[in-house]
């Protein structure tokens, strides 16, 4: 068998990340769901990727479509240290109409169809199909080498889910020898396990293919009228039907943190409440995820900013800062922040309360505002004294708010409460101009 330094050379990594995200509402609005900011300081995207690249997989093609200007700019400015030299790239690969001039693409299998040429440009003997939506850790050359090892032609990863949470995803059932036996993409009602009901075995949306037999498999959906040109709804469910189809068991790839040996992390932040909690996890006193691992790092694009820095507020009151992270270029003056993340270049003001609270960057929190359980948009400017997170009902009639209490607060909202409620922002232009920075 070859060994895995070889095997990682003879792969290609296709990254989908084309994808809009509706379920994360007004985040997607103006950025594709990959480019979603993450973690502090990551975009969703930087998981896959550096996945990929720690794995030794770098010949990487990342697939866009919606809303694509915001990732590929970051993808240029934080992923250009790949040598061409060296065989190493990521390979940008918008919708271009390549196979006909009528369609764009209209699934993901079509999506790695409509670029075919390209991949086989590239002689992989492996391909690597994963999308950039998901928060986690996984070494993909451990999952190539258990596709040799299987003898099947394809291999989908697989991971335990609760059941109630499960049709939201891909579901499988497998036999002893890991052998996929049925899939449903997306069941109302997922199976439960055979020895756990209240568990799904789901797909992570992760495929291994023989890069010859994938031609011919995306090559015969194309030419067949009737599919959706769908991995999970078309493509898997008839290979499985045909049992050639292997299950991985994400357990056997999950790079974990070593304080939680007993946890394969892996988190779909689909929706707002799912990418609020993952955000929570960062936060946690020891993370399931741990991002401060040098072994298997996160790679992102790093803007050059000043460190963080605490202050006091102007009558001489300290911060308090418990639990929380908070990214360069980040200025907090006599306030407190529990259990949130702030990304770069926010600016708290004085005697402000933020408790579980995402602020993406360059965010303005003025004086006196008290926030729970809020996501902030970039570049949102709360007038003083605002108070979100308390009242459910007006909450809801300004903001977005979940059924799960989370608050999204974006510009466009903030546009409207101005109009809709004028004396929030009374004397706010002339105190904006003039207030300190800082204070």
């Amino acid at each position: 068998m070859e060994n895995a330094r070889e095997v990682a050379k003879q792969t290609l990594a296709l990254v989908l990340a084309g994808g809009r995200g509706s379920r994360l509402h007004m985040l997607t609005d103006y950025r594709a769901k990959p480019a979603v900011f993450f973690g502090g300081k990551f975009r969703i995207i930087d998981f896959a990727l550096s996945n990929c690249v720690n794995s030794g997989i770098t010949r990487i093609g990342v697939v866009t479509q919606y809303k694509s200007h915001s990732l590929l700019r970051h993808i240029q400015s934080g992923w250009s240290f790949l040598r061409g030299q060296f065989n190493e790239f990521i390979d940008l690969l918008p919708a271009q109409q390549r196979i006909d001039e009528e369609h764009w693409y209209q699934g993901t299998a079509d999506a790695v169809y409509q670029n075919i040429d390209i991949i086989r440009n590239h002689k992989p003997k492996y391909i690597v199909i994963l999308s950039a939506d998901h928060i986690y850790k996984m070494d993909y050359t451990a999952m190539v080498m258990d596709h040799i090892k299987s003898g099947c032609p394809v291999t989908v990863a697989c991971i335990a889910v609760p059941r109630c949470d499960a049709s939201a995803y891909g579901c499988m059932q497998i036999d002893n020898n890991a052998m996929v036996t049925d899939f449903l993409e997306k069941p109302k009602d997922p199976p439960g396990m055979p020895n756990d009901e209240n568990h799904t075995l789901a797909s992570m949306g992760i495929y291994v293919f023989n890069a010859d037999y994938l031609y011919e498999v995306l090559t015969a959906d194309a030419n067949n009228e009737n599919s959706r040109r769908d991995f999970g709804f078309d493509i898997i469910p008839a290979l499985v039907q045909q049992h050639k189809v292997h299950a991985h068991d994400f357990a056997l790839s999950c790079i974990r943190n070593q304080g939680w040996k007993d946890i394969c992390y892996w988190r779909d932040v689909g929706t707002i409440d799912a990418y609020w909690e993952a955000n929570m996890d960062i936060a946690a006193v020891q993370p399931q995820l741990d991002v401060y691992d040098t072994v298997w790092p996160i790679w992102t694009h790093q803007e050059q900013l000043p460190p963080a820095k605490f202050v006091q507020d102007i009558s001489g009151a300290s911060s308090v800062v418990m639990n929380s992270v908070c990214s360069a270029g980040c200025i907090i003056s006599g306030s407190s922040l529990c259990h949130s993340v702030l990304f770069t270049d926010t600016r708290v003001h004085s005697n402000c309360c933020l408790n579980e609270t995402v602020v993406l960057p360059s965010c303005v929190i003025h004086r006196g505002c008290r926030l729970t359980k809020v996501i902030l948009d970039r570049g949102v400017e709360l007038p003083r004294n605002l108070i979100i997170g308390e009242n459910a009902t007006l909450d809801a009639k300004r903001f977005f708010r979940t059924d799960a209490g989370v608050v999204l607060v974006t510009r466009e909202m903030l546009d409207k409460l101005r109009e809709n409620e004028p004396h929030l922002y009374e004397g706010f232009d002339e105190y904006s101009a003039t207030s300190s920075p800082i204070y």
